[in-house]
């Protein structure tokens, strides 16, 4: 590895640009998985994807493998997927629901909290001065592990700041989220689309709130969702939701660089919304209904009102709190990164609304849609072309010095590279802190 002391992982990072090796080197790739995956709050799961006592759902915090699973105690745990006696994983499946977990070795068995619950021949241990109470012969628990309204975030560090202070003001995209449903709960629904692609996972956040690509790298796209609108609809008739959906991305420039962009502590950054928000088809109009009955006119308008797109909590995760959708990242390798998309139902919604949510999954994050794609063919083209030695670095020069300090964050125009100047912020703030 590498000799990165905290004086040569700062010569990486500059205001204004950075180097290709935080993007090429697999030395600076492990220090990533030490330095951030390894101490920071990583989003596992969502309450509602272990509902009932026994379920679970299986992931993976860099390359710990990790168990979320529901107790008979009604509570969360985030357990280390691996057995307290000879290191096997135990948990193989992705999701499920079991009275106790048993690992296919030799057959010890284990509570969904962790707690060793048996072993076969347990007399073999009788005087060794084993004890089956101790918790480092259960599949121990994580030393830390939060949520924020049902949203389940671990650290594999034991000492570090809270959930709370780590989201800071961002996480009011996440209240956003829950308060767009009319019994303020969210559940997800079903499994994921998970797809890998061959660059490095920061390629994937930067471009989330990078408003210069869209034009460019959906061309194709917008151009496909233009030409069937032409051949199957009137002149001015709206697009169905499937086409606005991929047209949208087709917008000027003028348009993105009026949006709002900011920046918060820790990485975290959101843009502001790109489709209009508000809609009149009987569908969305059984919505608002549903909403006034259960907030009123008043706090209805006020939910409503919140205009987001991609909101980022760095390292791992973002949200479309307008469209339910959840984008989770995990880093395998410093050219390969894996990306499960979730969707989101609204408690107390129509169940047709929940209809328009999997139609923008299936056209924008689906990896068989036409617009994933055009994404992850430019993210490969940047993995690849970081490997000529043309120059040592990376530009995030646009609009650098332009950005508008707040008291809790700060924001720039739409088109401003300050998201991705944040980022940087934070991953140096990682990668130099003391252990």
């Amino acid at each position: 590895m590498a000799p990165y002391d905290a004086a040569a992982i700062r010569a990486l990072i500059e205001p204004d640009r950075v180097r290709r090796d935080i993007y090429i080197d697999p030395a600076l790739f492990e220090l990533e998985l030490e330095r951030i995956f390894g101490r920071a709050w990583i989003w596992v799961g969502h309450e509602s994807q272990v509902k009932n006592p026994g379920d679970y759902v299986t992931t993976t915090i860099g390359r710990q493998g990790v168990v979320m699973s529901r107790h008979s105690d009604g509570k969360v745990y985030v357990l280390h997927n691996r057995c307290g006696h000879r290191g096997a994983k135990v948990v193989g499946d992705r999701d499920g629901n079991v009275r106790f977990f048993r690992c296919c070795y030799h057959g010890w068995t284990y509570r969904t909290d962790g707690t060793l619950r048996g072993i076969p021949m347990q007399r073999g241990y009788d005087g060794t001065g084993f004890d089956m109470a101790d918790p480092r012969y259960g599949m121990m628990r994580l030393p830390r592990v939060e949520s924020y309204r049902g949203f389940v975030f671990a650290s594999l560090a034991a000492t570090g700041p809270s959930l709370e202070t780590y989201l800071g003001d961002a996480r009011t995209s996440i209240d956003d989220m829950v308060d767009r449903s009319p019994a303020g709960e969210l559940e997800v629904v079903g499994g994921c689309f998970r797809v890998v692609f061959r660059a490095n996972w920061k390629i994937f956040l930067e471009n989330l709130n990078d408003t210069m690509h869209p034009m460019v790298v959906h061309e194709s796209s917008v151009e496909a969702g233009k030409i069937w609108a032409k051949e199957h609809l009137a002149e001015g008739a709206p697009d169905p939701l499937p086409v606005r959906f991929t047209r949208n991305n087709g917008f000027p420039y003028e348009f993105w660089e009026k949006l709002t962009l900011q920046a918060h502590a820790q990485g975290h950054s959101f843009m502001g919304g790109i489709f209009p928000p508000r809609r009149t088809d009987p569908v969305y109009m059984d919505y608002m209904a549903a909403m006034e009955q259960a907030y009123g006119k008043a706090r209805t308008e006020e939910i409503l009102a919140v205009d987001r797109h991609n909101t980022i909590f760095y390292p791992n995760v973002s949200i479309q709190s307008g469209y339910q959708q959840l984008r989770n990242i995990r880093p395998l390798a410093v050219d390969r990164t894996q990306m499960d998309v979730y969707a989101f139902r609204l408690k107390g919604a129509p169940d047709e609304f929940y209809k328009h949510t999997l139609i923008y999954s299936n056209v924008v994050n689906s990896p068989s849609s036409i617009v994933m794609p055009d994404d992850h063919e430019a993210y490969n083209r940047v993995q690849e072309g970081l490997l000529a030695q043309a120059t040592p670095w990376v530009s995030l020069h646009r609009d650098a010095g332009r950005d508008r300090p707040d008291a809790e964050w700060t924001s720039a125009n739409g088109t401003s590279e300050l998201p991705m100047r944040n980022q940087y912020r934070a991953w140096l703030s990682y990668m130099t802190a003391e252990a």
